[in-house]
C-alpha cells in the first residue's frame, strides 16, 4: 500500500520545473480555500433559517470532532510527510507533523458532508464536497501530503458527519436551543436593523 501511495504521490506531485500558473493555482487551493469554511459557517448562522443554523452548528461540531480524532491518529501513527521522507518536490513550507490524515481535508469534508446530510443545506454541502477535490490535489501537488492522507480524511469525515446528524442530533438540538437566546441578545442591534436574521 505504501508503494502505491508513493507512486500516486509522485504522479500528482509538481515536476522539477512546474508552470508558474499551475504553482500559483495549487498554492491558492492548498493555503487559502480553507478560509471559506469559517465564512460559510458564520454567514449560514447569521443569515440562515433555524434549520440552516442547526446544520451549521452540526457541521462545526463535526469539524471539531474530526480534527480531534485526526490529531489522535497522528499521535498514535505519526506517518512522515513526503518532504520528511525526501520524496518528490516541496513548494510549500510546512511543519514536519504527521501527514495522515490530512487535517485540512478532514475539516473541509467534515463540514461538507455534515451539510450534505441536512436537507436545508444539501446543495451547499454537495458543492463544498466537490471543492474538496482541488484542495486535495493541491496539497499533494505542493508536496505536503500523500493521496492516502486525503482518502483517510474522507473516511474520517464521514462517520463524524453521520455522528452529528443522527447519533448526537438531540444533544446538538439542545445546544442550539441554548445558543439561540444568547445569539439574539448579543446581536440584538444587528437583528433590529435587519443585518442578520433573528
Amino acid at each position: 500500500m505504501e508503494i502505491l501511495n508513493q507512486s500516486l504521490f509522485l504522479w500528482l506531485n509538481a515536476s522539477e520545473h512546474p508552470p508558474a500558473a499551475l504553482v500559483a493555482l495549487a498554492l491558492f487551493c492548498a493555503k487559502y480555500l480553507i478560509l471559506a469554511l469559517p465564512l460559510v459557517l458564520t454567514l449560514g448562522w447569521l443569515r440562515g433559517s433555524p434549520s440552516t443554523r442547526q446544520a451549521m452548528l452540526a457541521a462545526a461540531v463535526a469539524a471539531g470532532l474530526g480534527l480531534a480524532v485526526s490529531g489522535l491518529i497522528g499521535q498514535l501513527w505519526p506517518h512522515p510527510r513526503p518532504f520528511v521522507a525526501g520524496i518528490g518536490h516541496t513548494l510549500l513550507a510546512h511543519a514536519p507533523t504527521a501527514s495522515f490524515p490530512s487535517n485540512h481535508l478532514t475539516l473541509w469534508w467534515c463540514v461538507a458532508l455534515s451539510l450534505l446530510l441536512h436537507p436545508a443545506t444539501r446543495t451547499l454541502g454537495a458543492g463544498l464536497a466537490l471543492w474538496g477535490l482541488p484542495i486535495a490535489w493541491a496539497r499533494i501537488y505542493v508536496g505536503v501530503h500523500y493521496p492516502l492522507d486525503m482518502l483517510g480524511a474522507l473516511l474520517l469525515a464521514l462517520p463524524m458527519a453521520l455522528l452529528c446528524r443522527f447519533a448526537i442530533a438531540s444533544w446538538l438540538l439542545r445546544l442550539y436551543e441554548l445558543l439561540q437566546p444568547l445569539y439574539q441578545r448579543l446581536f440584538a442591534p444587528a437583528i433590529r436593523r435587519g443585518w442578520v436574521r433573528r
